[in-house]
């Protein structure tokens, strides 16, 4: 009897695996706003949504959140990072997406380092002049507590400028899409002047939903540009500036260009020796 049982059981599950999946057009419409999300529950509905809410809150409290999670059962959240050298139009995609996410009509958020000052600290600025109102912080973790928790929860999306600035972005953005269920989008340089990894932004790809990696046009012959020269004998990482003191270049003129800049540094530096050889005498 319990084999029949069984077997029935069995055929049923496969008849019900076997029936099509019918889509209607507009089932993928664009998501709403997080806030205005309707979310109605039978029982047995309501009883599996508590106990996976009573598991969350267990396992946030193990691990130093408290037993207060805020579950986001409507949504998760997304990483979108957008990376290139520098005048590639990073911030101009950022400010694009951002306004689409408006235009759909989520709450929007933007933050910038504090250590770009080029354009001042309450906007985020392209090179072409277009801006936006952001936070300047000096880390993302400030984030919260500057904008206070209730407003924190109305916000939909959070935009990242300027990424490579900040040391906690790994853990901003696990939090941020992970736990909160935001969808950040972060833009940044990937790689310095040496074209060596740049503050955190790499180590957030493996996070991401998207990366898009933009190129620039090379100053000296209008190929696509995928690195960042220095204009300058400066040899610190972090040194903010503009085109006077950085260039997009392609491949090749990024090798050219650093072997002028090492015979120009070996020339000063003769220079200097001889000057001072001669201060001595």
């Amino acid at each position: 009897m319990r084999s029949i049982c069984a077997m029935r059981s069995l055929l049923a599950a496969a008849a019900a695996a076997s029936a099509p999946t019918v889509l209607r057009a507009g089932a993928f419409s664009p998501r709403p706003p997080l806030l205005s999300l309707p979310f109605r529950q039978g029982r047995a509905a309501g009883n599996l949504l508590g106990a996976a809410r009573s598991a969350s809150a267990a396992a946030q409290s193990r691990l130093g959140g408290g037993a207060a999670m805020d579950v986001r059962a409507a949504q998760s959240g997304e990483i979108h990072v957008i990376v290139g050298p520098m005048f590639a139009g990073k911030t101009t995609a950022l400010l694009r997406r951002v306004q689409a996410e408006v235009g759909c009509g989520r709450t929007v958020a933007l933050i910038k380092s504090d250590k770009d000052n080029r354009y001042g600290l309450d906007s985020v600025v392209t090179h072409d002049g277009t801006k936006m109102e952001c936070w300047a912080l000096s880390e993302l973790s400030n984030f919260h507590e500057k904008l206070g928790m209730e407003a924190y929860d109305k916000v939909d999306v959070i935009g990242i400028d300027e990424a490579q600035f900040f040391d906690d972005l790994y853990d901003f953005c696990c939090k941020a899409a992970d736990r909160d269920g935001k969808i950040v989008v972060v833009a940044g340089l990937d790689g310095d002047y040496k074209r060596k990894k740049f503050g955190s932004v790499l180590d957030i790809v493996p996070l991401a939903d998207s990366v898009t990696k933009l190129t620039a046009r090379c100053e000296l012959c209008g190929r696509r540009a995928f690195f960042t020269l220095r204009k300058t004998q400066e040899t610190k990482t972090e040194l903010i500036g503009g085109a006077d003191v950085y260039m997009p270049v392609c491949r090749q003129h990024y090798m050219d260009g650093q072997v002028v800049i090492e015979a120009t540094r070996v020339v000063l530096g003769l220079d200097r020796s001889t000057t001072t050889a001669q201060a001595l005498k």
